[in-house]
């Protein structure tokens, strides 16, 4: 979601557009983290550098993406 997107986020306008489409109760899961809120899951990626810090927010790449 973030890859295609071509506006920087905020951690705020990041929550809204994951409980806009994934809905408040939808839990996430990563290759080493289960049963995540929207926003345990912002901060798990934060941690663990997934964002690519801009002007006005952040953003994310491919590449910062695991592939296993």
């Amino acid at each position: 979601m973030m890859v295609d997107s071509s506006e920087p986020f905020t951690r705020a306008t990041l929550k809204a557009a994951i409980d806009n489409r994934f809905g408040t109760d939808a839990r996430f899961f990563t290759c080493s983290a289960e049963n995540l809120t929207a926003d345990e899951l912002i901060a798990f990626l934060a941690q663990r550098g997934k964002f690519i810090d801009t002007d006005g927010g952040f953003t994310t790449a491919q590449e910062k993406i695991c592939q296993h």
